[in-house]
């Protein structure tokens, strides 16, 4: 029996066997939904932001951090509000589904699906680098490190919510105190004028050293400032994540505004900390991390030498691996919710009967992330893939992340206008000009990553998976709903009941 929907979309009948193959666990309080979001986010501390210090200098990184800032802070006020009154593990796509129909709410997901499927993707490449520079491993045999790292780490979200949380819980403590350890043994070891100032604008506009520092905190003007936007996401990039894990939350409600509000304090005063103390310490420099893949490991390396490289870089590890490990969570979590309601194919959404856990949207994912890596590695050739797959990768990331943050604050705006009869237990304190300024930075962030020439490569990646999905979704999906939470609330106007049409 079908029944259909507005928005050209008809929704079919399940039996209650359905659901009860997709069933979930609660499990997480405040603390570990502040894990799951600063450890999703905190690699971006260890590794991708730096390479703004090519387009923006020292100043121009800093600024951009401040902007982008107060972009995720917009984002997360909204969304912090949104999730406490729409508490399914759909977020985004939940969000933009009651604001703007079936359509707004599958493009909205699927822009969050390409950034939790490539997210990973980036963050594996750079534990990769780390795990080269560690051991001296040959860059030709990284593929082999990527599906290690994979198959780990997709095992350990599959066997147990309680596992997996605990899991994020350790690394993401880990994380942060490696990085109070470098910054602590890095104040000592400043020179901020000699060395983070040691980056200055050549005669064809490319960045030069200065051997003597002293530089310029702007080397490359406001339009290095703008350009270096997109980097500095990097430093909160996924931090939006955390509605995802309303259904496994005891009392997402009252507990998700919190954990969001003090994740984005934590990863606030962290990013401010790492990007004045990493290239201040002598022997480092704004100019060298313009292109180093491991910009911390550089840095514990000019304070305590080499001599104890493996250690130090093991410890360095720690943050990337917390952002793996978390965001292969939210990709899970994103597939499923969107298979569940018949988005994508609903065998994606069943779980575990043992464990409750979406493990065949992790898995699948996960081979879709890394086949992904394949393709481009092949189809550049180990060489020059090497060198530029982590860039192609982040700004497929950070493309797909942006037209998401886009949807989501213009759903909030909605919301507040067309449907103010919605409980909402918490209340944005940037309110609707919070999403507007979200809406205006991301804008520009997109608008500026075009002039990155590995943009082009990766936004044609970004534009076939769209291309696929879309057909999928036109032809066959749309005629396949199902009630889930995210659609009954949809349809119900905001009343938490589906009434049939």
């Amino acid at each position: 029996m079908a029944q259909d929907g507005k928005g050209g979309v008809t929704y079919q009948t399940v039996d209650a066997g359905y659901f009860e193959k997709r069933g979930l666990t609660r499990y997480a309080g405040v603390a570990s939904l502040w894990a799951l979001g600063v450890g999703a986010v905190i690699s971006g501390h260890f590794s991708g932001w730096n390479f703004g210090f090519a387009t923006g200098g020292w100043g121009g990184m800093l600024v951009a951090g401040l902007i982008i800032a107060v972009m995720y802070l917009g984002l997360t006020f909204s969304i912090a509000e949104m999730s406490a009154a729409l508490p399914h593990t759909g977020a985004a796509y939940s969000f933009a589904r009651t604001a703007m129909g079936p359509w707004g709410g599958f493009f909205t997901g699927l822009c969050e699906n390409v950034e939790y499927v490539i997210t990973p993707a980036v963050v594996v490449t750079f534990i990769t680098g780390y795990v080269n520079s560690i051991f001296g491993l040959d860059p030709a045999y990284s593929p082999v490190i990527w599906l290690a790292f994979y198959v780990i780490f997709v095992a350990l979200n599959v066997f147990g919510l309680e596992l997996s949380f605990k899991v994020t819980m350790v690394f993401t403590l880990l994380s942060l105190a490696v990085l109070v350890f470098f910054w602590v043994s890095a104040i000592p070891h400043m020179d901020f004028s000699r060395w983070a100032l040691n980056i200055a604008a050549g005669p064809d506009g490319a960045p030069v050293e200065l051997p003597e520092g002293g530089g310029s905190w702007f080397p490359f003007g406001v339009s290095g400032v703008l350009a270096t936007l997109p980097f500095a996401v990097w430093l909160f990039l996924a931090i939006e994540q955390l509605p995802l894990a309303a259904e496994e939350s005891i009392d997402p409600a009252r507990d998700m505004p919190k954990g969001i509000v003090l994740g984005m304090v934590t990863l606030i005063v962290s990013a401010f900390m790492i990007v004045l103390l990493n290239p201040s310490v002598e022997g480092v420099g704004s100019f060298h991390l313009a292109t180093a893949l491991e910009p911390l490991l550089d840095g514990f390396k000019a304070i305590y030498g080499d001599g104890g490289v493996v250690i130090l870089g093991i410890v360095a590890l720690t943050g990337l691996i917390s952002s793996f490990h978390t965001i292969l969570y939210a990709q899970g979590r994103q597939i499923y919710s969107l298979s569940r309601a018949g988005y994508f194919p609903r065998g994606l959404s069943v779980t575990h009967s043992t464990y409750r856990t979406p493990y065949v949207a992790m898995i699948v994912g996960s081979v879709v992330g890394f086949g992904v890596m394949l393709i481009i590695w092949f189809a550049l050739g180990a060489e020059t893939a090497g060198s530029t797959i982590g860039s192609v990768l982040l700004n497929m990331a950070v493309s797909g992340a942006m037209f998401s943050y886009i949807a989501q604050a213009v759903s909030f705006i909605l919301l507040r206008k067309n449907a103010p009869h919605i409980k909402r237990p918490f209340k944005s304190p940037a309110g609707v000009a919070g999403a507007v300024l979200t809406i205006v930075i991301a804008i520009v962030t997109l608008f500026y990553q075009v002039q990155d020439p590995n943009f082009t490569k990766g936004v044609l990646w970004v534009l076939v998976w769209f291309a696929i999905a879309t057909v999928y979704f036109a032809l066959y999906g749309r005629h396949k709903l199902v009630l889930s939470p995210e659609e009954e609330f949809a349809l119900s106007g905001g009343k938490g009941e589906y009434k049939s049409h």
